[in-house]
């Protein structure tokens, strides 16, 4: 009987440490929300900065900081950004080029480029 509860225990504590689909799911769900969080982080900095130019540094910070939380953050980039390319060029009026340069700055964020490359001169080191 006490050889079984042994087993029993040790099993139990395999499986719990072992990767399982669930907690690599819960992991996504996490970083996903957190990439999420980032991205409006900087969409609202970027309106309080109110600064000419800044555009695409704000876009490339969010994808880059919700990229380095993981697969989920960067799933949630990813979604946010083109959903918001897609809105924006059919609402604003921007054009296809403007629309062209923000995805560029998505994804060089988004696979770990330094958000500064895009840092207009000027902008306060608050951001």
């Amino acid at each position: 009987m006490r050889l079984c509860i042994c087993f029993v225990l040790l099993s139990v504590i395999v499986c719990a440490s072992a990767d399982n689909p669930f907690a690599r799911g819960g992991r996504f769900a996490l970083d996903a929300a957190g990439g999420a969080w980032d991205m409006l982080r900087a969409y609202r900095d970027m309106r309080e900065a109110n600064y000419v130019g800044a555009d695409k540094y704000f876009h490339a910070r969010g994808n880059y900081d919700a990229a380095r939380r993981g697969p989920g953050g960067a799933w949630a980039a990813r979604v946010i950004s083109n959903a918001r390319e897609n809105w924006q060029s059919g609402v604003s009026g921007r054009g296809a080029e403007d629309t062209r340069a923000d995805q560029e700055a998505n994804v060089w964020g988004r696979n770990g480029g330094d958000p500064n490359r895009y840092r207009p001169p000027g902008l306060p080191r608050k951001y």
